[in-house]
C-alpha cells in the first residue's frame, strides 16, 4: 500500500509516518517502479504498536527499546516490566507537578475576584512579580533522567 493508504488505515498523518521512519522506529519500505513507498501489513502493525505506546505518553527511546524486545520473543520480559514501572513513576511525578501547578493557578486566579481594568488586575500584578512566586508554588519542573526525554 502507498503511504496515503497506510495513513488512512492507521489514522496517522503521512508526515508522522515519515518521521517514524527517519527516527528508526518504522522500517523504511521498499520502493515500487514508480518510486512510491510500498508498505505492507507489517508496517501497519508496527505503526499501530508505536501509536499505542505514544498514546501512553511513552518517549521514542522507550518505544525503540520496546520494539527491540518485541523482536526477541524468547527473551525474559522483566526488562519490559521495569521500563513500564519507571514510566508509571514518571507519570506519577508529572501528575504531582500538574496538581501543584493547578494549586498555583488557583491562588493566582484568587487575586482577581472580579473583572476590573487591567491596570488593577490581580492576576497581571501577580505575574509581574517574577522574583516572588505565588503562594504554594511548586519547584521548577525537573524532568526525570533516563529514557523519558520528550521526542
Amino acid at each position: 500500500m502507498k503511504i496515503s493508504e497506510l495513513a488512512a488505515a492507521t489514522d496517522t498523518p503521512a508526515d508522522t509516518i515519515r518521521y517514524y521512519e527517519r527516527a528508526g522506529l518504522l522500517p523504511v519500505p521498499p520502493r515500487t517502479g514508480n518510486n512510491y513507498r510500498h508498505y505492507d501489513a507489517g508496517h501497519a502493525e508496527r505503526l499501530a504498536f508505536i501509536r499505542q505506546a505514544r498514546g501512553l505518553d511513552m518517549s521514542l527511546d522507550e518505544i525503540r527499546t520496546l520494539l527491540r524486545w518485541q523482536a526477541e520473543p524468547g527473551a525474559d520480559c522483566g526488562a519490559v516490566n521495569a521500563l513500564v514501572d519507571e514510566h508509571i513513576r514518571h507519570i506519577a511525578t508529572r501528575i504531582r507537578e500538574l496538581r501543584a501547578l493547578e494549586r498555583q493557578l488557583k491562588v493566582l486566579r484568587a487575586q482577581c475576584r472580579q473583572a476590573s481594568d487591567t491596570a488593577h488586575c490581580g492576576i497581571l500584578a501577580g505575574l509581574s512579580h517574577a522574583d516572588a512566586p505565588p503562594v504554594g508554588a511548586a519547584p521548577p519542573h525537573q524532568h526525570i533522567a533516563g529514557p523519558h526525554g520528550r521526542h
